[in-house]
């Protein structure tokens, strides 16, 4: 009797092959099925057959609204932040085609935050001595190298955070007997850290802009008049005529 019994997915009903099973609460999935999974899913362990069901028709839904995102500001290099700022959606992806990933099309409304997190390694450099042996300069130099980690904060169905690195390769410092700000002050650190704060800003004033147009919604309506047409008008969301689109004063 094999030590091991062979397996079949829960999802797709297929046999699970060697080291191919990924584990669920209560029953087991094959590598294919999970490589449908949210990149941005870490629950899976601790989450049913019945829930990855549930899951899988919302990815299944979600190729729909990848085809019909229109990005009309991209910011970052490896991985980037699509904003289709007419719909008041966002993907984060590394994807060159969008399509092929099917990453999760989220609503400006979702972002509850954004955080930058800056990591520094530090490396010492060594020398070898008259006998071939490995030791340090005198004083001790080191080389090292940062990145810049982003995390947006979403009030989503199947994930809470979306973590990517925006630099898509290690900044790295000249040699230096000096401490970690050396590197910062180089032109590649300045140049990842002011993309980094475009993003969180970016998100933070969209998530802002939704929120108010949401208050300014939920006001009660009078008629007023345009001081530009003189047309009798009730103002739309952002306050202005539904005849000229001049700023109406409330």
């Amino acid at each position: 009797m094999p030590l091991f019994g062979k397996k079949n997915c829960d999802i797709c009903g297929g046999q699970i092959g060697l080291l191919g099973n990924r584990k669920l609460e209560d029953g087991n999935m094959c590598k294919e099925c999970a490589k449908n999974l949210s990149p941005f899913f870490s629950e899976r362990r601790r989450t049913t057959v019945t829930d990855i069901k549930e899951h899988f028709a919302y990815r299944e839904a979600n190729k729909t609204a990848v085809a019909a995102f229109n990005a009309t500001r991209t910011l970052g290099k490896g991985t980037k932040v699509y904003l289709d700022e007419d719909a008041g959606k966002f993907i984060v992806s590394s994807a060159r085609r969008l399509a092929d990933e099917n990453p999760d099309v989220l609503e400006f409304s979702q972002v509850t935050g954004c955080h930058i997190d800056v990591k520094d390694t530090k490396t010492e450099q060594m020398q070898r001595d008259k006998d071939g042996r490995q030791v340090s300069y005198t004083p001790p130099r080191y080389t090292y190298s940062y990145d810049f980690n982003l995390a947006i904060h979403v009030n989503h169905p199947w994930f809470t955070e979306i973590k990517f690195k925006v630099n898509d390769q290690s900044i790295k410092s000249a040699e230096t007997s000096g401490g970690p700000e050396m590197g910062r002050r180089s032109n590649d650190y300045r140049e990842c850290e002011t993309l980094a704060n475009e993003i969180k800003e970016a998100l933070t004033q969209i998530r802002q802009s939704v929120r108010d147009n949401a208050v300014a919604a939920s006001k009660p309506k009078t008629v007023q008049t345009c001081p530009f047409c003189g047309a009798t008008t009730m103002p739309d969301a952002q306050g202005r005529c539904e005849y000229c689109g001049g700023a109406v004063t409330t």
